[in-house]
């Protein structure tokens, strides 16, 4: 969860960058491919999370 996190406050701080910054555009565009990566990186961490399975207890 803490990767998540840290990729998430990378990609506001490149996009807010390269939003305010002029002729920095392409700071924006890799501020959302890492937002992306980390919604995939949650997205696959949730499913792998979700298959643990107890056993019954008797």
């Amino acid at each position: 969860m803490t990767l998540f996190l840290l990729l998430v406050i990378a990609a506001i701080v490149l996009g807010l960058i390269g939003a305010v910054a002029e002729g920095l555009f392409y700071l924006l565009i890799i501020g959302i491919v890492v937002f992306l990566a980390a919604l995939i990186y949650l997205g696959m961490h949730l499913r792998r999370s979700g298959r643990r399975h107890r056993g019954v207890l008797r």
